[in-house]
């Protein structure tokens, strides 16, 4: 953990309200993230002369819902456009967002957000799902995934720079075009998709189940990804834990992104970590829902335990079931530096709440996490 703990709580800061990112901003949205950034949030207000305690506390918490609306209303707006110029082109198309903001683990308070740019005209689907063997899917073609997807994306591409034309529009990325600045608030990753009908949905008709399937233009490729199962999945069991959940994923988060800044290397995709913490206890996440520092105790505890016991950490699934959290060594060991610094940051907290714990020069970290885990941290006084 740094030692200038004032430097990650500063960096918290600017990074929950956005101001690291007014470059991708118009003038409007970056004089209101400016004139936002001199209010106080509430976690500030907490643990006075306790600066790990109130960063520890800050990381788990959600971002403001004003710039959580903000990004979601951004998206809409591109989609609209999206969808005017493409209907007028002869497109059938629908839109849906997916990543961290819906899900609500976004820590940025200018975040990205992921738009899917749905083709409805074309999808593909499990031959052995009932749909399939009942003989629903009764129109073949001779498209394909690759020149549908591709076709949408060039057509879109267009559409962004002619509708935003003091928008900055990127259109490098393989899966995405990134469009941010001009007259957005936000920055948008439009991805061009098409439906895919899964094993589970062709059963249960429910859109959570229902897969997408998106480009990858540099190789070309394409990937089905599985975006509202994790969602709904993630959902569902943080509300089995009363909030502790997604609490944990952004707490590591944050602690990953501090850490980069100081120069650490971790390889640990954000999508990596809310599955990795899908798996942890969720008694004592539950648990955290009064005393919060809870979070943090059985963060450390599940990361600490996966650092020691490979095997375990590598038979982990992702939520949707459709690969192993722990595809490469790099993740692996990307994990295993973000321990050492949840180790790091609950030794420095436990500290702050028992100062008989403060006095011993060494304690074990299952000492540590009691402490946590029974402290109970006053709500800012007004």
């Amino acid at each position: 953990m740094a030692r200038d703990i004032n430097k990650r709580l500063n960096q918290l800061r600017i990074r929950r309200l956005g101001t690291d990112r007014l470059g991708q901003l118009n003038e409007t949205a970056r004089d209101e993230v400016i004139a936002k950034s001199y209010l106080e949030e509430e976690y500030q207000k907490r643990a006075e002369n306790q600066p790990y305690t109130r960063y520890a506390l800050g990381a788990m918490q959600e971002v403001d819902k004003d710039y959580t609306r903000i990004s979601i209303e951004t998206a809409q707006r591109v989609g609209n456009q999206l969808e005017n110029g493409l209907t007028s082109k002869g497109f059938s198309v629908e839109f849906r967002l997916q990543g961290s903001v819906p899900l609500n683990v976004h820590i940025r308070g200018v975040s990205d957000v992921d738009l899917l740019n749905l083709d409805t005209s074309f999808y593909t689907y499990h031959t052995q799902g009932a749909r399939s063997r009942a003989g629903l899917y009764t129109t073949p073609t001779s498209k394909t995934s690759i020149g549908v997807l591709s076709a949408l994306r060039s057509e879109a591409e267009k559409i962004l720079e002619a509708r935003f034309p003091t928008a900055t529009v990127d259109k490098s990325g393989g899966k995405a075009i990134s469009i941010s600045g001009g007259s957005l608030a936000r920055p948008v990753d439009v991805v061009p998709s098409h439906w895919y009908d899964t094993l589970e949905y062709q059963s249960s008709n429910q859109e959570r189940d229902r897969g997408v399937t998106i480009l990858n233009k540099k190789v070309p490729v394409t990937i089905d990804n599985l975006p509202f199962v994790h969602i709904h999945r993630v959902h569902t069991r943080d509300d089995q834990t009363l909030g502790g959940l997604k609490k944990a994923i952004r707490l590591c988060k944050n602690v990953k992104n501090d850490a980069i800044e100081e120069g650490k290397t971790i390889v640990f995709p954000s999508f990596d970590i809310a599955a990795t913490m899908y798996h942890a206890n969720l008694d004592a996440l539950r648990a955290s829902y009064i005393n919060e520092l809870g979070v943090l105790a059985e963060t450390q505890r599940f990361l600490d335990e996966l650092y020691h016991d490979g095997e375990k950490a590598k038979s982990l699934m992702v939520p949707d079931g459709s690969r192993r959290i722990f595809d490469t060594d790099e993740k692996y060991q990307g994990m295993r530096v973000l321990s050492l610094e949840m180790d790091d940051l609950a030794r420095e907290v436990a500290k702050e709440q028992d100062i008989l714990l403060s006095r011993r020069p060494e304690f074990s970290l299952s000492d540590g996490r009691i402490v946590l885990s029974k402290a109970y941290v006053p709500a800012a006084r007004n």
